[in-house]
């Protein structure tokens, strides 16, 4: 294991000029995961019942609502690294912030795809005729994490794109509970909770307790993946920036 910048134990060694290999612990994270989405596939659509109202479109739930969830919990970890950041200018933070957003961001994609294959059938619904609380509020989340990325991409580099994208995160998660409440707050399309109200049966709860066991520990080892590259990344530049100043002072003592 190596300490990378700020400090930290990382799954990967860095290799000579180029990408560090896959470590042990990022093999097991990503087998973990693979049978954690055999075991539930088997869940969704073998245990699992099918809901007698809506038919087999209704197995979307398990992964539309697990998907949701982990989106949060990546937009949760740009905000605590956003805070931080800005109260420690410490990079590890900022850096796990910059690991999470495209991940919350790939979640908050399948959320969206998954909620509107599943309500096309059910409730008729075209989502470019009709209004909906939780699909505009979700519409905005995404928006503001894609403006977060392009924070990153397009920003001065240094402190002034982590600084401004700290900000962004921050901002940005207040649309979180908006979100999550909008179908309590507002009339919507979309269906009522069922899982905090105890409505869902037992064999679907556990169908999807296994699924969103996988997807969040799918997510955690993207995440933990995108932080040991951009800490390895930043280790090249650093090394790069060292050779630099070494040449560039050789090159001025040379008579």
């Amino acid at each position: 294991m190596t300490r990378g910048v700020g400090g930290g134990k990382g799954f990967a060694r860095p290799a000579q000029g180029g990408s560090p290999p896959i470590s042990t612990r990022l093999r097991v994270a990503v087998l973990g995961s693979l049978l954690a989405f055999a075991a539930a596939a088997y869940m969704d659509f073998v245990f699992a019942p099918e809901d007698s109202l809506q038919g087999p479109v209704q197995r979307i739930f398990y992964l539309h609502v697990s998907s949701a969830i982990a989106a949060y919990a990546c937009f949760a970890l740009v905000l605590i690294g956003g805070i931080l950041y800005l109260r420690r200018e410490d990079p590890r933070p900022d850096r796990l912030a910059r690991a999470a957003a495209p991940v919350g961001l790939l979640l908050t994609s399948v959320t969206f795809v998954m909620g509107m294959i599943w309500a096309k059938p059910i409730w008729n619904w075209d989502p470019s005729k009709t209004w909906d609380a939780r699909l505009s509020s979700t519409a905005v989340l995404w928006a503001v994490y894609a403006g977060y990325i392009l924070v990153r991409r397009f920003a001065p580099p240094g402190r002034t794109a982590a600084r401004l994208a700290a900000v962004v995160g921050i901002v940005g998660f207040v649309d979180v509970p908006v979100v999550h409440f909008s179908v309590l707050w507002w009339r919507t399309l979309h269906p009522q909770p069922v899982i905090e109200t105890g409505a869902l049966p037992a064999s679907m709860l556990a169908a999807w307790l296994v699924t969103l066991l996988a997807v969040l520990l799918l997510t955690g080892t993207l995440v933990a993946t995108r932080y040991v590259t951009e800490r390895n990344r930043e280790l090249a530049e650093a090394r790069r920036d060292r050779h630099e100043l070494v040449r560039l002072e050789s090159a001025a003592e040379v008579p």
